[in-house]
């Protein structure tokens, strides 16, 4: 079973970050995410997690789907 993408449809790039302010995947994660195997997606998945772990410590939470 292939790992779903953590595409929220809110896709923004963050000046600040250079992260997708919906997913928060750079561009490359973006790119090559249709194309990577599930061991490469779960790394961006990880990076992904600590990023949002990031944004909240910083008070910037993140966006979600409405």
């Amino acid at each position: 079973m292939s790992i779903p993408s953590p595409c929220t449809n809110i896709c923004r790039m963050s000046p600040d970050t250079g992260w997708c302010e919906g997913c928060q995947r750079t561009i490359d994660e973006i790119t090559r995410w249709s194309r990577t195997s599930d061991d490469d997606r779960r790394t961006i998945l990880a990076a992904v997690a600590e990023r949002r772990e990031w944004l909240a410590e910083a008070g910037q939470g993140v966006e979600t789907r409405a």
